[in-house]
């Protein structure tokens, strides 16, 4: 609800650590992406960077990494292949950039409010499933498709199950063997207490370049892993040939109205799947920070604006590295600064290193990142909440892995909205404010269905309530309420109320919600001086009757 500040340097011990996860992490998929859009390698990477160093220093998001997003793999090889030169394609990511930035000043960001979290779960655990199919062909050493691709239908002409299948023809014994050794390291490290300043996967990679090694030196042909089944980063001599990667966009080509129309492309799917990560990501803090969404669009503008200029993919909140860097303990968004700094400076001056990297470990790394994110667990807990959530979640889930991202993303949203809207018709929720002589006591009564779609005035009217007010929740007349509003009700309850020393009363929420009802009778009930029990009313409405401001 709020946003809570924490010096830069307060989780060094645990922001290091994540930071250096979600650094390798990130190489093969910047590499991989870059690839499979038909751009240069380098430019994959100086998205990364400035996804790290820009972004991370700019948003507001504490725990969200940005970079080239497999989502904007296919407009970015289409908009290359019709405008016919990458950097006329530059000019397109510095358009994209720049509408993000005036989006962010219009507040197009609250549209994040309106994505459902079973949906938003959905999501998540679609996510870790992909991972977990997709990388384990690279976990067996076949390689054929690109790092970072998490559509369907893949650019090599597989699907995500033809590639599982056609790797078992193609096992190598050495990358297999590598990966099983990842695994247990992953598995059982953690459990030494001592060594928790260095990282699994961080041990992972090291084992798997010396396991290598290893079979390189005995001279085994058979275990080796050979280049094809490492990282590629392209190494320069000097960082004079480092620096003369990067690439200015053809700013003669503005007047082309190809090069305005692939911008808007980009600025849109870039900025929706950026919102949706960043309420993905904020799902998964254990500290329950939000990011402010319109300051996240600003961010993401600026970067894509520099990232354009210097020669780099378009940008988004990537969910993948976000998650990584949850899973590693990453607490702040320094984790995220540090591992753009760690891009960069390894790959201009140690390539070569990072070019030892076994994919099979790397793969061992995301197979336990997306393990983390689909858990039996998560199943059971959507099942327990009812057809309300977890038919949406499973169908969110299945469209995501059989189709893609924003793809699945929207079938998810439709059925919820099928489901929510059959409630709404019989009545919505209203807010009532009620004048005393002793002072101002605000007084929001929840009707007999209150759904996702009641999401956002809620929160944006609990955000805006002033100090030292006098609040009641009523849901004694509900039926049902969302989980999201729950949700928000829960962190209103322990965040803004005592930042703000508001005195809060809830009645009538049922035993299922976990809220407990505080003692209201000694409230003195005159009557109301006004009411307003109109429809589903737009948030600002709410609050200019509410007097909130």
């Amino acid at each position: 609800m709020t946003q809570r500040s924490y010096p830069l340097f307060k989780y060094l011990k645990n922001d290091l650590p994540a930071s250096i996860v979600v650094f390798l992490i990130a190489v093969p998929l910047c590499l991989g992406i870059a690839l499979a859009s038909g751009a240069p390698l380098y430019s994959g990477m100086i998205a990364g960077i400035v996804g790290g160093l820009v972004i991370g220093t700019l948003s507001k998001s504490h725990l969200s990494v940005s970079g080239p997003a497999a989502g904007l793999t296919a407009i970015v090889l289409a908009g290359i292949t019709k405008l016919g030169a990458f950097d006329v394609f530059l000019l397109s990511v510095v358009i994209a950039g720049g509408i993000q930035l005036l989006l962010g000043f219009l507040k197009a960001g609250t549209v994040a409010y309106y994505f459902p979290g079973n949906v938003i779960k959905g999501l998540l655990t679609a996510i870790g499933i992909i991972i977990i199919l997709k990388q384990i062909p690279h976990a067996f050493g076949y390689d054929k498709n690109s790092e970072g691709d998490i559509a369907f239908i893949q650019l090599d002409g597989d699907n995500t199950f033809s590639a599982i299948i056609n790797s078992i023809n193609y096992i190598h014994p050495g990358a297999t063997i590598i990966a099983i050794v990842s695994v247990l390291i992953l598995i059982f490290w953690p459990k030494i207490k001592k060594v928790k300043l260095f990282p699994a996967p961080l041990v992972a990679v090291i084992t798997g370049i010396l396991l290598n090694e290893v079979f390189k030196i005995n001279g085994n042909a058979l275990l080796a892993v050979r280049n094809e089944h490492l990282v590629n980063l392209p190494v320069a001599s000097d960082l004079q040939s480092f620096f003369s990667q990067f690439m200015l966009p053809d700013f003669s080509s503005v007047g082309n109205k190809d090069v305005w129309i692939i911008g808007v492309t980009l600025a849109i799917v870039a900025s929706i799947e950026t919102l949706l990560t960043i309420e993905a990501t904020d799902k998964l803090d254990p500290l329950k920070r939000v990011t402010p969404t319109n300051r996240e669009l600003k961010a993401q503008g600026v970067g894509n604006i520099i990232s354009g200029i210097l020669g780099g993919l378009p940008i988004t909140s990537v969910i993948v590295r976000s998650t990584a860097n949850i899973n590693a303990g990453g607490k702040t968004k320094l984790s995220t600064i540090l591992h753009g700094a760690f891009l960069l400076l390894c790959t201009a001056f140690i390539p070569g290193l990072l070019n030892k990297i076994p994919l099979a470990t790397l793969a061992a790394v995301l197979i336990m990142t997306g393990y983390k994110l689909c858990k039996l667990s998560v199943f059971r807990e959507m099942f327990s909440k009812g057809k309300y959530q977890w038919v949406p979640f499973i169908t969110t889930v299945i469209a995501i892995v059989f189709t893609d991202l924003l793809i699945g993303v929207s079938i998810g949203l439709a059925v919820s909205i099928f489901f929510i809207l059959r409630g709404n018709l019989k009545s919505p929720y209203y807010f009532r404010r009620e004048k005393y002589h002793e002072g101002d006591l605000i007084r929001i009564e929840l009707a007999q269905e209150v759904s996702f779609l009641n999401k956002a005035s809620i929160r944006l009217t609990l955000e805006a309530i002033p100090e030292k007010s006098t609040v009641i929740i009523d849901a004694s007349r509900t039926a049902y309420i969302d989980y999201d509003v729950i949700e928000i009700i829960k962190e209103f309850e322990k965040i803004i109320v005592p930042e703000k020393g508001i005195r809060l009363i809830l009645t009538g929420f049922k035993q299922e919600y976990n809220i407990s009802n505080s003692d209201h009778t000694f409230i003195e009930q005159p009557a109301p001086i006004a009411v307003i029990d109109k429809p589903a009313r737009p948030h600002y409405e709410l609050l200019k009757e509410l007097n909130i401001h």
